[in-house]
């Protein structure tokens, strides 16, 4: 489609050009109803329709077993890193977490506004460009839930596996690579998900929770921050999020018609491959950020000379029609988000640039 830029914001990020014109057509009249989805009543039997297709997808391609509820909720990941430790923290009990980056220590600072928390293993002392091994990690024996973000979007790492916790429940972070590869939710106790980086627009945050977390918090807890009040509601104690929770119905069925988790995972790590050959065959000119062990699949984080040059590659890149690269402003650098909606073919004229840039400026 001509002007489309090429999309590599780290959130919101790109959708599906599929999506966004099967949105398109249906926006003004849903399903011969004469109104648009955006208009009806999240009661009726349209949208619920809707919205038990999108849980049944998101079963489906994640295989999420019995035993666990899918939530639609609001608030984005920020919330959750709040609703973790109001919902699951236990007097005498203590909230672990793994420090990988700029987001788990938002989720730390979160915790500590509501019970004790301690720093199981921390990747602080080498500038959060690795993720810890699983030997690292000291797991108290009081500890209610052991949280991990999967894919550190600044700094640009990502856990290859997740470390086994016993009986401890895993929490996850899955905001920026949930469904870019298979995932086994039964390793986890619960997990979640802003939408606006694989799964849909922004406005609707997915959590998978064991039905055995669901309990009574042990504080006083808002009502709309308990995971029992939106689980025994299918979500739907109040008004959902409809049109995010709509367009995640769409990128679902389109994940699937690529061949689910694990067709989107064999193009991630082409696109990856491409980037990171870009960057360690540039003798030098480019630097990729993150240790070789910990690069993300999903956000590739890199260097040059200066912060000049940097500046230069941001004002060229964007002048020939790529948008984001631009590194999180905390950190700086440059950094291309590379989410499942990403087309290779992007990832492709990426890397010419790269190429052209570095011969001009090498």
């Amino acid at each position: 489609m001509a002007n489309r830029a090429y999309n590599f914001n780290a959130g919101p990020a790109a959708l599906p050009l599929e999506v966004l014109q099967q949105a398109q057509e249906q926006f003004v009249e849903f399903r011969g109803s004469g109104m648009s989805l955006m208009e009806m009543s999240h009661r009726g039997a349209i949208y619920e329709g809707v919205h038990q297709e999108t849980e049944q997808l998101l079963r489906e391609l994640l295989n999420v077993p019995e035993g666990y509820k899918v939530l639609f909720l609001q608030g984005g990941a920020s919330t959750q890193f709040a609703m973790v430790p109001m919902n699951l923290l236990k007097p005498g009990t203590v909230g672990a977490y793994v420090a990988t980056g700029s987001w788990a220590t938002k989720a730390i600072e979160e915790a500590k506004l509501f019970g004790e928390t301690t720093i199981a293993a921390s990747s602080e002392a080498d500038q959060y460009k690795r993720i810890p091994a699983a030997a690292e990690i000291a797991l108290p024996d009081n500890a209610a839930y052991l949280h991990v973000t999967s894919n550190e979007t600044i700094e640009g790492t990502q856990w290859a596996s997740y470390p086994d916790t016993g009986t401890v429940p895993l929490i996850g972070d899955l905001s920026s690579d949930i469904l870019c590869r298979p995932l086994n939710v039964s390793q986890f106790g619960l997990v979640y998900a802003g939408a606006q980086k694989n799964l849909g627009p922004s406005g609707v945050t997915i959590v998978i929770i064991r039905e055995d977390l669901i309990g009574k918090p042990a504080g006083p807890v808002p009502t709309m921050l308990r995971y029992a009040t939106h689980a025994k509601t299918d979500s739907l104690y109040n008004t959902p999020p409809t049109f995010a929770i709509y367009m995640t119905n769409l990128v679902l069925r389109w994940v699937k018609a690529q061949g689910g988790a694990a067709g989107v995972e064999r193009v991630n790590q082409e696109k990856a491959g491409l980037l990171y050959a870009a960057i360690d065959g540039s003798d030098g000119f480019y630097r990729g950020f993150a240790e070789t062990g910990s690069r993300s699949v999903m956000n590739v984080t890199f260097r040059l000379a200066s912060e000049e040059l940097e500046k230069q590659f941001a004002k060229e890149s964007e002048a020939q029609g790529f948008s984001g690269l631009k590194g999180h402003r905390s950190v700086g650098g440059l950094r291309a988000s590379i989410y499942n909606a990403v087309p290779l073919e992007n990832v492709r004229a990426l890397v010419d640039f790269m190429g052209d840039f570095a011969r001009r400026n090498g």
